[in-house]
């Protein structure tokens, strides 16, 4: 009757309905809360290899979509014969037979020039992965501290960026915007390790993190092993990297300083020069004892209320008592408006401003307390993209600039047929507040 019991679906205490109830019993739940004896926790390696985890565990990752690895096994194709693979994959981790497989390093582009690395498993192993996360988050969720949003349940860039326009209200305008170098590619792997150790005395659980932190890597056919750092890209690793910059939040938060942080990004709020400076000494400090360092060039000390002066923080930039969109963030919009919107598109108007409207209202969604003539910009470009557009199906050269184009078809012509508006959704969220 017990063991049935904790089978069944717990209910989470308050705060806690997020954990998955496939790994964490009401049992463990209570462990949880009242703490565990030492402060570790013993025999977790069941839970990962256990068929209704790795279940929960391919839900997860079918979700979330992805590429293939090295082996070209696509979600398609998985999904396909999901009972069988699922089998051999509970077999080989119950058995001590399970190896991951070598990431597939991709380069995507950067707004504004240069490439970022990535790191992409074969499915096998982000469903293992992701079993793996679902069995050690609530453990360290618990230690984790508030100022931390970043990749962490119930939690994201809209609650950091409140916080930080609230600390920013009550004076705290003297900030370091930080930046580290190459975070997820430097990161110490023993450290990271004791780190995990700190909680998990599982010797399997341990066994399996350290086999991600030292998968392969192909690239080019050849496959090398990094000394540092874990992939970005994997189903772990943003609970690996929060679990490494926990010490610094406690570090910075013993000394009274208020840092917001997402992931490797984070600002430092003070209320002078003097104390930011202090913190930023403090940040160095922590960053060289730990196998880290800052970037010299997009760190810097600033008050934000001076023109020329403010910090960029999640996609907006902060100056002088005003919210902007970030010049990059505001260049990917663009980028993607202009991939929908080629003049040889070959689609109905209608059908144009269907594809675009969804992207309109996320972006309006995120940004949509920035300043408000950022609205009417974007809502200009995109109108003079769809005039473009009609011009060409007309057969007539030219980019919808011109006062001509803007008198035969004028803003309603295209509100009539749905197009999304950014500065009429402004007006109407001003209404409301």
């Amino acid at each position: 009757m017990q063991n049935a019991k904790q089978e069944s679906e717990a209910q989470s205490p308050q705060g806690w309905n997020w954990v998955e109830t496939t790994v964490w019993t009401e049992r463990m739940l209570a462990a949880l809360g009242d703490g565990v004896k030492g402060g570790k926790w013993f025999s977790l390696w069941d839970k990962i290899y256990r068929p209704r985890t790795l279940e929960r565990a391919w839900e997860i990752v079918r979700k979330n979509r992805g590429s293939s690895g090295v082996d070209g096994v696509t979600i398609k194709r998985f999904e396909a014969q999901a009972g069988k693979y699922l089998e051999e994959l509970h077999v080989a981790l119950k058995e001590d037979k399970y190896h991951p497989e070598p990431v597939r390093r991709v380069y995507i582009p950067k707004v504004g020039g240069g490439k970022r690395a990535l790191g992409i498993p074969c499915l096998k192993d982000r469903i293992v992965q992701a079993a793996l996360k679902m069995t050690l988050e609530p453990i360290f969720e618990k230690e984790f501290l508030p100022n931390s949003y970043g990749f962490r349940p119930e939690r994201g860039a809209k609650d950091a960026l409140r916080e930080v326009d609230r600390l920013l209200k009550e004076g705290y305008v003297w900030v370091v915007d930080a930046d580290v170098e190459k975070y997820f590619d430097t990161i110490p792997k023993a450290d990271l390790l004791r780190r995990v150790e700190e909680r998990i005395a599982d010797g399997k659980i341990l066994a399996l993190v350290e086999q991600f932190l030292n998968q392969g890597v192909m690239e080019d056919c050849k496959v090398w092993t990094p000394t540092k750092g874990t992939p970005a890209g994997a189903v772990i690793s943003p609970l690996l990297a929060n679990i490494y910059l926990h010490d610094m939040d406690q570090c910075l938060s013993r000394e009274g300083i208020k840092v917001i942080r997402y992931a490797d990004d984070f600002v430092a709020l003070c209320r002078t020069e003097t104390e930011a400076q202090a913190a930023l000494s403090l940040i160095r400090h922590w960053m060289n004892n730990n196998g880290l360092s800052l970037n010299a060039e997009k760190t810097h000390v600033g008050n934000c209320t001076v023109p020329g002066k403010g910090f960029e923080f999640l996609g907006y930039r902060f100056e002088a008592g005003r919210r902007w969109v970030r010049k990059s963030s505001l260049q990917k919009l663009q980028d993607t408006i202009r991939r929908r919107t080629r003049r040889t598109v070959g689609q109905s108007m209608e059908m144009v401003i269907k594809s675009l409207n969804p992207t309109l209202r996320g972006w309006f969604g995120y940004f949509k307390h920035a300043d408000k003539w950022t609205f009417r910009r974007v809502d200009g470009f995109v109108r003079r993209r769809l005039r473009a557009i009609l011009r060409k199906q007309e057969k007539r050269p030219g980019f919808g600039r011109c006062h001509a184009d803007h008198t035969r078809w004028p803003n309603s012509f295209f509100a009539t047929r749905g197009l999304f508006t950014l500065h009429e959704a402004y007006v109407l969220a001003s209404q409301s507040r």
